[in-house]
């Protein structure tokens, strides 16, 4: 028989917070991370806003030395994945053959990449740091956070854009469920706030110009021009179910269901009829076994642009019928813009809170909805409602889409 899954620990480093509890009160209280770039000029740009990860201190996870080795968006995977172990108690109670990492990266180490460019260009190759490849490579997240907490089972790095941190905790649920572990760290990480992708998503004209952070990431509504590119990592502890019982963890919600679909259309554009998700969808949910009288959450993909926000809710009504409108949704990229491949996995994070706390997050800055978007997308403020299942959708470039469910236990 298959084995059952559950969540025993959680983490994440965000726009709204460095930490789980932090974060998730600025979600329910609707703080906005997004902000006007000031790490670099953004003066011959469109775009001026970004959600920026603040405040954080390295110094509480690695020596000086150590720090300097690593990129940023692996020190935000590091971080993140210490919060989870901290949380769940799994360390000294599980056999390391048998605890696994899978950690996804949308890029990896692209501000390394940039550096070490520049350097070569300005003072050649004696100027290219000996750590370039092992700090830049979009594995080394996973390979790190293996080597801190000894963990020698299965292992991957998933890379499938912005469904990644989805793709990533969805194959570390089948590996648990189908025998491989009896737990794994999974989750994603991105730091790519830079001149270069902020010049490449600007000139495709996938990002939001409107110059007021406080306006610009706006799912769902009439006005929304494009995403706001964010940065972080989100980290999650997926047990067996006898296993964690057995050592008496503190479990946050079981992991029902996965689907993991291609929309084999457009390198860049969603298929237009949201069918390769409604499928995600409809697997995920079916292999959850979600009654029909099901208290549902759904956190959206929702990222603010004109095709996604449109395709992502006529997939939601394709997968799930007329229970589409009895149930809650809500992009919480409204608040912390666009993680690429962080986002799916803070975005499980905020659906198994959910479930925890029966508090649906909002989306902030959304006045009016588009003509043909219908659903509860719990504008503005935070809604109480006891759900016992909570999705999270996600869709990336190249047509990848990906969904999985949480039940309350």
């Amino acid at each position: 028989m298959a084995r059952r899954v559950v969540v025993t620990g959680l983490g994440a480093v965000s726009p709204v917070g460095n930490d789980v509890p932090t974060m998730w009160k600025n979600m329910l209280d609707g703080v906005n991370g997004i902000e006007t770039i000031s790490a670099f000029d953004t003066s011959d740009l469109k775009v001026h806003i970004a959600g920026t990860v603040k405040n954080f201190e390295p110094e509480k996870y690695f020596e000086k030395r150590e720090a300097k080795k690593l990129d940023i968006y692996c020190q935000y995977a590091i971080a993140a994945a210490q919060e989870a172990v901290d949380d769940s108690g799994i360390i000294g109670n599980i056999d390391e053959n048998r605890f696994g990492v899978y950690i996804g990266a949308g890029i990896g180490g692209l501000n390394t990449f940039i550096n070490n460019t520049v350097n070569l260009e300005n003072g050649g190759p004696r100027k290219v740091s000996p750590f370039f490849i092992p700090m830049m490579i979009g594995n080394i997240a996973t390979g790190n956070v293996a080597i801190r907490f000894n963990a020698k089972g299965v292992s991957l790095s998933v890379m499938s854009a912005c469904a990644t941190g989805t793709n990533s905790i969805g194959e570390a649920f089948h590996a648990i469920k189908d025998g491989y572990a009896d737990a794994i760290i999974a989750g994603g990480a991105e730091a790519v706030v830079a001149r270069l992708t902020i010049a490449g998503f600007q000139n495709m004209k996938a990002l939001s110009t409107n110059p007021d952070p406080n306006k610009a990431s706006r799912p769902f509504d009439k006005d929304r021009d494009g995403f706001v590119m964010g940065e972080g990592a989100g980290m999650l502890i997926l047990e067996e179910y006898e296993h964690a019982k057995a050592r008496g963890a503190k479990i946050y919600a079981e992991f029902a269901g996965y689907g993991n679909t291609c929309d084999a259309h457009h390198v860049t554009a969603p298929d237009p009829e949201g069918a390769g998700l409604a499928r995600a969808i409809e697997i995920a949910f079916a292999e959850a076994n979600v009654a029909d009288d099901a208290e549902v959450y759904i956190n959206a993909h929702g990222t603010s642009t004109h095709l996604n926000d449109l395709t992502e809710t006529m997939a939601i009504k394709k997968a799930l019928g007329e229970n589409a409108y009895k149930a809650s949704v809500s992009s919480t990229k409204s608040m912390t813009g666009h993680m690429l491949g962080a986002t799916g996995a803070i975005e499980a994070i905020a659906a198994v809170k959910a479930i925890e706390d029966g508090m649906i997050p909002p989306t902030i800055n959304l006045d009016e909805p588009e003509e043909g978007l219908d659903l509860d997308y719990t504008p503005k403020t935070a809604k109480k409602r006891e759900i016992n299942v909570a999705a999270s959708t996600n869709l990336g470039f190249g047509g990848h889409d990906a969904c999985v469910v949480f039940k309350k236990l």
